[in-house]
């Protein structure tokens, strides 16, 4: 496979603007491309987008007139994930490697069957904590990629650790925040777990990152929720445990306490949010191997109530 030089996104919130303006400072902003329908194209050509107060070099695309991608990368919300892989069609060729910035632990599946299980390179997106309002994105963390691929010996393994080997060739040489994981099922739960302690809590508690971290009012109930997917995870196959929770425990008290989760971000804007993703699907898996998770539960109830609110 010969080197990435050319990258687009598909999807321009937090992670998109923060990753792809980075990528295009070190690459050039010829290199970095973001694919999207006719109006968010149009809106992209008369306002750009900022990250923390400067101006984006990428480029936006209207989707049916890219070129094959080296490196597609999906940054939408996981509510937008079918219409993203629509607009993306054009973008996958033989050798196009594609991550996946989604929250919960389905996406790549998703993409799986869209493009084929041998284009993916499981991701995670860890330990940043950006902001977005509107076309304006303002991060003091960074935070990470953790990547890998699952384990096996099949001809789609094989090409899997060949895209695996091609993106770190790419983060080394512009210097990307990332770490090869050895067991990514277990970071991908592992950042689920988070998520579904975290972004469900501050939306219900009008809170911030501080209202969740050691000492804040909102501690107790997110860990108790994040506790409630260990043993969906263990029944599922998942080696999660508490050496696991007590990481992202400590990650979460590094995030800038002002900062918010998307899910409070989605119930300031009044956007439905991603709690199907969480809780839902937390849910459901718990149900079918008769767990309890009442944590769980009331969170995801007090989150559709705030969400029919909408409406009146």
């Amino acid at each position: 496979m010969k080197r990435i030089e050319k990258i687009q996104f598909i999807g321009m919130g937090a992670l998109g603007i923060m990753f792809g303006d980075f990528l295009a400072g070190k690459m050039g902003a010829g290199a970095v491309a973001f694919v999207g329908d006719k109006r968010r194209t149009e809106r992209f050509e008369k306002e750009g987008a900022y990250c923390n107060e400067k101006p984006c070099s990428f480029s936006m695309i209207e989707a049916g007139k890219q070129e094959v991608a080296d490196l597609l990368v999906f940054a939408v919300k996981g509510t937008a994930l079918s219409e993203a892989v629509e607009l993306a069609k054009d973008s996958v060729g033989e050798d196009t490697t594609i991550i996946s910035l989604l929250n919960g632990i389905s996406s790549e599946e998703v993409l799986s069957e869209a493009f084929g299980e041998e284009h993916i390179v499981y991701t995670v997106a860890q330990g940043m904590d950006a902001t977005r309002e509107g076309n304006h994105l303002i991060y003091s963390h960074m935070g990470e990629l953790r990547i890998g691929v699952p384990k096996g010996e099949g001809a789609a393994c094989q090409k899997q650790r060949q895209h695996l080997q091609r993106i770190c060739q790419l983060f080394d040489g512009v210097q990307f925040p990332y770490t090869k994981e050895d067991d990514i099922l277990r970071r991908i739960w592992s950042k689920w777990m988070l998520n579904i302690g975290c972004n469900p809590t501050a939306m219900i508690l009008e809170g911030t990152f501080g209202t969740l971290q050691t000492g804040g009012s909102g501690h107790q109930l997110a860990v108790e929720a994040m506790s409630e997917v260990i043993p969906v995870a263990n029944a599922e196959g998942v080696d999660l445990n508490e050496t696991d929770l007590q990481e992202y425990i400590n990650l979460l008290d590094s995030l800038n306490p002002q900062g918010m989760p998307s899910m409070r971000q989605d119930g300031l804007a009044k956007r439905y949010s991603e709690v199907e993703l969480f809780n839902g699907a937390l849910i459901a898996k718990a149900r079918k191997h008769g767990i309890a998770v009442p944590t769980t539960e009331m969170v995801y109830q007090r989150v559709k109530e705030i969400e029919a609110g909408y409406e009146k």
